[in-house]
């Protein structure tokens, strides 16, 4: 009898996901602005050096979190997705974005709240910037194709939509995230009726 095959283990985790796993398990405790990423790099046992060789500070930190969600909305769908309406496939999109967070809700709201201190004027325009390229890449996933007038209010409504979605899931307790999604839908059926009316005749 042929011998089964050795799985293959799997390779370990690199240095800098251990660094953002580590910060957000300390926020958890201590709140992300009490993080300190001397002591992040004690916990891991590398010289801070190490850490500041993959990232600037702890905003990167935040940006490499954020990363992540946008990695789960673009991760591989069925082969039945692309026949899926465009409202539902931006709704299973969004919500893979949240969902990817949802078990550091509370240290996910207070890096967005971190990014937007009077003080920290300097993170202002990236995140603008990283909005904006997670609408594109939202859009791309979905197979939204349009260009001209039609892409750009695209990119207006989804921006606002994704805001707005934000703004309740930061604050959602219930169970599986039942008002973020609820919200979501309702917000992507009046999106889905005003173009649908913007564009009748096109």
């Amino acid at each position: 009898m042929a011998a089964k095959p050795k799985k293959r283990p799997r390779p370990p985790r690199g240095l800098p996901a251990r660094i953002v796993d580590a910060a957000v398990a300390m926020a958890d405790e201590t709140g992300w602005s009490a993080v300190r990423l001397r002591r992040v790099a004690d916990h891991l046992g590398v010289p801070l050096s190490e850490v500041r060789r993959h990232f600037r500070d702890l905003d990167a930190v935040a940006d490499a979190w954020f990363e992540r969600a946008n990695q789960a909305m673009l991760s591989p769908t069925g082969r039945t997705f692309a026949d899926l309406p465009a409202r539902q496939r931006l709704h299973a999109l969004l919500l893979r974005w949240f969902d990817a967070l949802a078990a550091h809700r509370r240290v996910t709201g207070a890096m967005i709240a971190a990014k937007l201190q009077p003080s920290h004027p300097h993170h202002w325009v990236p995140l603008i910037f990283n909005l904006s390229r997670t609408i594109h890449w939202l859009r791309d996933a979905a197979g939204l194709d349009a260009a001209g007038r039609r892409r750009q209010i695209e990119e207006i409504g989804l921006s606002a939509l994704f805001l707005a979605t934000l703004a309740v899931w930061a604050r959602d307790g219930t169970a599986d995230q039942e008002r973020t999604r609820a919200f979501l839908d309702r917000a992507l059926a009046r999106a889905d009726g005003a173009m649908a009316r913007l564009f009748r005749n096109s």
